[in-house]
C-alpha cells in the first residue's frame, strides 16, 4: 500500500512551513532591511535615532527577519582592482635592519674600522666600513642577522644575501624571503581591507586575491567608487618620530637616516625626522574619535605594553623636544613633549572634522595597509541598473515558472498540479537556504534559480512515466504509484548527482558571477529533489488517502 509514516508526513510538512517562513521577508525587502539596519546601529552605537525607532518598529520581532543578500549587479555599489606595492615592504624591512646591524659591526670596530650607512637602492642596504681589508669580517659579522626562511618552498634558504666589496657591505631580501613577504603583504592587505569595509556597515563584499599583486574588491549598497576608495584607499600608516629640526623645502638636505615630511597645512613648513620610528601603529591596541581640550575633534589612542613601554621612555628623555605624530608621510601635528607620558596613552590632535576624525579612528582600529595601493580599474554601478536587472530576472522566472506549469498541467493533469505546487515550494526552499546562510544573489545567480525551475520538474517528470509504465504490468493505482517512485529514485539520484558534482567545482574553482551561479543551483538541485520525492509524493499520498480512484489519470 502507498503509506507514508506520520514522523516523515509531519517532518516534510515543518520542513516545507520553514522554508517559507524564512523566504517571506524578502516579499518585504525595503522594510525588513530598514529593521535589521536599525538593530546593527544599535548595537553598534548604543543610540537609536527616531527613523531607525520606527524602521525597527516596521517588522515584528518575532518574525524571521534574514534577507538574500543583493550582490554587486544588483543592489549597485563600487568596483575597484588594486594593486599593491609590495617593494615598499621590501624598503621597511630593509631599514629596520639598520639599528641592529650597526650594533653588531660596532662590537668589531677596532678590527673593521668605523661604520656608517650609505645611499643605496630602495630594495637593499649599504653599510660602508673604515677598514676595506676587513670586508670579510664585517660579512661574516652581518650574517649573524640572517634567519631560515620559514616556509616550504624556503626551506634550507635564508631571508637575507649578505656581500661585500670594497669597503662596503650590501644587504638584501633573498629570493625565498622576497616570494615570502609578497605572500605576507598580500594576505595581510587583504584581511585589513576586509576589515575597512566591514567596519563601514556594508553587506557581502568580495574581496579577493588576483594575480601575484592585485585585490578585487566589489562592495554593494556603497555610493561610488571614490567613496570606495576613500574608505580603503588610505594607508593609514601611523608613526611617531623625534624632530631633529625644520627645512624650508622638500629638497633640503636631511642627512643619512633623517627624512623630511610636510605638516598638514602649507604654512606648517617641513619638518626633518629621524628615519626611525620611536613606535608604529601596529602597537596601537584601541583608536575612538574623541575631543580635545578645547573641544575640537581629535582621535584617543591606547598603545599595547610594547608600545607603551617605548613611548613612556621617549617622552621621559625628551621633555621639552618636539616630537612628530605621522600619519601616511604627513606630519600631522609635532607636539612639545611637557612631561612623562606613562600609561601607554595619548591624543591625537589636528585640524580634523567630526567625520574626519571618526574615519581616521576606523582606519587605526582596521590597522595600516603594510603597502600603498594604486588602483588600476574603479567604476560605479548605480541602482537603477541593478534594479533593471531584478525586474528582468523576475520577469525571466515568471516566463519560465508559467511555461513549466503549463506544460505539466496539459501533459500530466492533476499530477501535474501537484508538482506545479511542489516547484512553488522548491521556490520558496531556495531563496528560504539562502536567507538562513547569507547567500548572495548576483545576475548570474538568478540565471542559476531560472535553470533550476526548468530542471526541478525532471524528476516529476521521470516518476510520472515511470507510473505510466507499472500501470499497464500490475493491477492498482496504489501499486504503480509505489513502484514508479521505487525504480525512478536511482535514475533521478544519478542525474542530480552528476550536476551536482560540476555545480560544486564551479563554486570551488569560479569566482565572482561564476560563484553566485553555483551557489543557487546547488541550494536548487538539493531542494528541487527533496520537493519532487518527498513533496510530490506526500501530495500524491493525501489525494489518493481521500478519494481511493479504481484507475489513474495520466
Amino acid at each position: 500500500m502507498l503509506q507514508i509514516p506520520l514522523w516523515k508526513r509531519v517532518l516534510i510538512i515543518a520542513l516545507c512551513l520553514l522554508g517559507v517562513a524564512t523566504a517571506a521577508p524578502n516579499l518585504f525587502y525595503p522594510r525588513v532591511e530598514a529593521h535589521n539596519d536599525a538593530i546593527v546601529a544599535f548595537e553598534n552605537s548604543g543610540a537609536m535615532t527616531t527613523e531607525q525607532a520606527a524602521a525597527r518598529d516596521g517588522w515584528p520581532d518575532w518574525l524571521p527577519s534574514g534577507l538574500v543578500n543583493l550582490g554587486l549587479d544588483l543592489r549597485g555599489g563600487a568596483h575597484l582592482l588594486a594593486e599593491v606595492h609590495v617593494g615598499e615592504v621590501y624598503s621597511a624591512r630593509l631599514k629596520s635592519l639598520w639599528p641592529e646591524a650597526r650594533r653588531l659591526l660596532a662590537t668589531e670596530r677596532a678590527t673593521i674600522g668605523a661604520v656608517r650607512r650609505i645611499d643605496s637602492p630602495e630594495d637593499e642596504l649599504r653599510i660602508q666600513i673604515g677598514e676595506p681589508s676587513q670586508i670579510a669580517k664585517a660579512v661574516e659579522i652581518a650574517r649573524t642577522l640572517a634567519s631560515p626562511v620559514v616556509t616550504l618552498t624556503g626551506v634550507g634558504q635564508n631571508d637575507l644575501e649578505i656581500t661585500g666589496e670594497g669597503d662596503v657591505v650590501t644587504i638584501r631580501l633573498s629570493e625565498a624571503e622576497r616570494a615570502a613577504t609578497d605572500d605576507r603583504t598580500m594576505q595581510q592587505s587583504l584581511e585589513i581591507v576586509r576589515r575597512r569595509v566591514d567596519a563601514a556597515g556594508t553587506r557581502e563584499p568580495t574581496i579577493m586575491r588576483q594575480g601575484a599583486d592585485r585585490i578585487l574588491i566589489q562592495v554593494p549598497g556603497i555610493g561610488s567608487a571614490a567613496e570606495l576608495k576613500a574608505l580603503i584607499g588610505t594607508t593609514a600608516k601611523l608613526t611617531f618620530h623625534q624632530v631633529v629640526g625644520r627645512a624650508g623645502d622638500a629638497n633640503s638636505p636631511a642627512g643619512v637616516g633623517k627624512i623630511i615630511l610636510p605638516g598638514q597645512d602649507e604654512k606648517d613648513g617641513y619638518y626633518i625626522l629621524d628615519e626611525l620610528s620611536v613606535v608604529s601603529g601596529d602597537e596601537l591596541t584601541d583608536a575612538r574619535p574623541d575631543t580635545d581640550q578645547n573641544g575640537y575633534p581629535a582621535v584617543s589612542f591606547r598603545f599595547n605594553p610594547t608600545g607603551a613601554r617605548a613611548f613612556g621612555d621617549f617622552t621621559a628623555n625628551h621633555i621639552g623636544e618636539p616630537f612628530a605624530i605621522v600619519l601616511d608621510n604627513e606630519v600631522i601635528s609635532a607636539p612639545t613633549i611637557q612631561s612623562h607620558i606613562a600609561g601607554g596613552s595619548g591624543i591625537i590632535t589636528g585640524r580634523f572634522t567630526v567625520q574626519e576624525a571618526t574615519d581616521l579612528a576606523l582606519l587605526l582600529r582596521a590597522g595600516a595597509l603594510p603597502a600603498g595601493m594604486t588602483f588600476l580599474e574603479e567604476r560605479t554601478i548605480g541602482p537603477e541598473l541593478g534594479q533593471d536587472s531584478i525586474e528582468a530576472g523576475k520577469i525571466a522566472a515568471i516566463v519560465g515558472l508559467g511555461a513549466v506549469i503549463v506544460f505539466m498541467v496539459l501533459s500530466y493533469g492533476l499530477f501535474g498540479a501537484f508538482a506545479a505546487f511542489a516547484l512553488m515550494v522548491n521556490i520558496a526552499l531556495v531563496f528560504g537556504t539562502m536567507s538562513m546562510i547569507g547567500a548572495t544573489l548576483t545576475l548570474p545567480g538568478i540565471a542559476g534559480i531560472v535553470l533550476t525551475i526548468g530542471m526541478a520538474v525532471d524528476a516529476n517528470v521521470l516518476v510520472f512515466e515511470r507510473i505510466r509504465e507499472e500501470m499497464k504490468k500490475v493491477r492498482g493505482p496504489a501499486r504503480a504509484i509505489e513502484l514508479g517512485y521505487e525504480k525512478a529514485m536511482s535514475a533521478i539520484v544519478d542525474a542530480n548527482v552528476t550536476t551536482f558534482i560540476t555545480a560544486l567545482i564551479l563554486f570551488v574553482l569560479g569566482a565572482g558571477p561564476v560563484r553566485g551561479f553555483a551557489v543557487t543551483l546547488i541550494i536548487g538541485i538539493i531542494t528541487s529533489v527533496f520537493t519532487a520525492i518527498y513533496v510530490t509524493r506526500l501530495l500524491v499520498t493525501f489525494w489518493f488517502d481521500r478519494t481511493r480512484p479504481k484507475t489513474l489519470e495520466l
